[in-house]
């Protein structure tokens, strides 16, 4: 019997083993065993295309949307997987940069519960929405996936597809109970996406975490090996109205004054790993003219992303220390404001709070509105707030997300600045207050 609505199918969906809402460990991690057997049931679908696989601590999320862009424009059908959604689980799966509708999405969803019973144990919410994807890239006969890592790498339900190219952004220390407790441990894990024959691109990282990957190639065989700083770099990166203006040189050629409507200066980096990528899987560097369109255009929402100038409201998804401190550094290179700084913050439960509020404390964030996500995992808002006090920085506590905004609102003037942080499942319900306060569509 078919799902009544989009509705019901959703909320079967939903009663599956989420680990983005509980947090697995190393124990609990599920092998791919499940995935390799719907999809087997299903003939397959993920090897109907070629594959880009993306992972990293940071910056996946910009690069997918990058690379995607690029190969768009560069002529080619595109279907991207990506995670978490912020409003929509529609997000997730798109076809050249479009969400999947809802009757497709209904659709996928029914030919999953069909197969449930065939199955040896039941997949996790995350598998099947993977399951999802690359069923729907099929069906809409892409010539490529950009698929995004959940989590990890080795052990990451995405990881069993064979990627022609694989991309890792950064390495750093998060997700540190389920990958490892070194930044080599997390490059061994995520190095696992590498497959036979793939180019690897690989994005500023430190040189034992290099040789770790470097390791993982000569292994399994893979192509080429790209780094950045030596086959690609970003070679100029300046503030320009609404974004960044960027150089970029990758294995086959150079574009110059490219205009990035994204903010932060990683960008930068992370557009010269996104070229690299498209080169390493085209087989030559898009044009200039491509490059132009493409990252003139791209958009990622949730991270620095700018709301309202009067006054200025910025979201950002930074939830681990090298997040943010990209997000500090972006604060003071590209934000100037006379008014107080505040920000609203909540996070998870496994991360530092501190950790997070120090670089944000020292470019100025003078004031704390504590909230706590709504998922079994979040940190209680009073832990937030002790951090904050512990920095000798002033806080609250507030009810919820929506009041949280609310208050942060209050609090600055039209010449201040209300920042939005610690996690996308804050920055998904808050941007959607935001967006409706503001004025604005979501």
């Amino acid at each position: 019997m078919a799902f009544a609505s989009l509705e019901s199918g959703l909320s079967w969906l939903d009663g599956h083993i989420d680990y983005e809402r509980v947090a697995p460990t190393r124990r609990s991690l599920p092998s791919l065993d499940g995935m390799r057997e719907a999809l087997a049931l299903l003939g397959d679908p993920q090897t109907a295309y070629r594959s880009i696989h993306v992972t990293g601590t940071n910056g996946k999320g910009s690069t997918t949307a990058m690379v995607t862009a690029l190969l768009v424009e560069s002529g080619l059908s595109v279907g991207s997987y990506t995670s978490p959604n912020l409003h929509h689980v529609n997000e997730r799966i798109a076809w050249n940069a479009a969400p999947i509708d809802d009757d497709s999405l209904l659709d996928l969803l029914e030919r999953l519960r069909m197969i449930e019973p065939m199955l040896s144990e039941p997949l996790t919410r995350f598998e099947l929405l993977t399951v999802a994807a690359f069923l729907h890239f099929a069906d809409v006969a892409v010539d490529v996936a950009v698929v995004e890592v959940g989590l990890g790498g080795t052990w990451d339900s995405t990881n069993v597809i064979d990627a022609a190219v694989a991309v890792l952004t950064s390495i750093g220390l998060d997700h540190t109970q389920v990958l490892g407790d070194t930044e080599v441990e997390i490059a061994a894990d995520k190095a696992g996406i590498i497959a036979p024959g793939a180019t690897v691109v690989l994005g500023p990282v430190a040189d034992d975490v290099a040789e770790v990957v470097d390791r993982r190639c000569d292994a399994v065989g893979a192509a080429g090996l790209w780094r950045y700083g030596t086959e690609m770099a970003c070679t100029s990166d300046r503030l320009a109205v609404g974004g960044r203006l960027v150089d970029l040189t990758v294995p086959g050629g150079s574009c110059d004054d490219v205009l990035i409507p994204l903010h932060g200066s990683h960008q930068g980096q992370n557009a010269a790993v996104a070229l690299g990528a498209v080169a390493a899987f085209l087989g030559w560097a898009p044009a200039q003219e491509v490059v132009e369109a493409a990252l003139g255009s791209v958009a990622v929402p949730g991270r620095l992303e700018v709301l309202g100038s009067q006054p200025l409201v910025v979201v950002d998804g930074a939830h681990n220390p090298s997040g943010a401190e990209a997000l500090a550094t972006a604060l003071q290179e590209g934000f100037s404001v006379e008014g107080r700084r505040v920000a609203v913050l909540g996070m998870l439960e496994g991360r530092d709070p501190a950790a997070i509020l120090r670089p944000l404390v020292a470019v100025g964030i003078d004031h704390v509105v504590c909230v706590a996500p709504v998922t079994p995992r979040a940190m209680a808002a009073e832990t937030v707030m002790g951090a904050a006090a512990g920095l000798g920085v002033t806080a609250e506590v507030a009810g919820s997300i929506v009041e949280g905004v609310r208050v942060g609102l209050e609090l600055v003037s039209d010449g201040g600045l209300l920042l939005v942080t610690g996690s996308l499942y804050v920055v998904g319900e808050a941007r959607a207050e935001l967006l409706r306060s503001l004025g604005r569509d979501g």
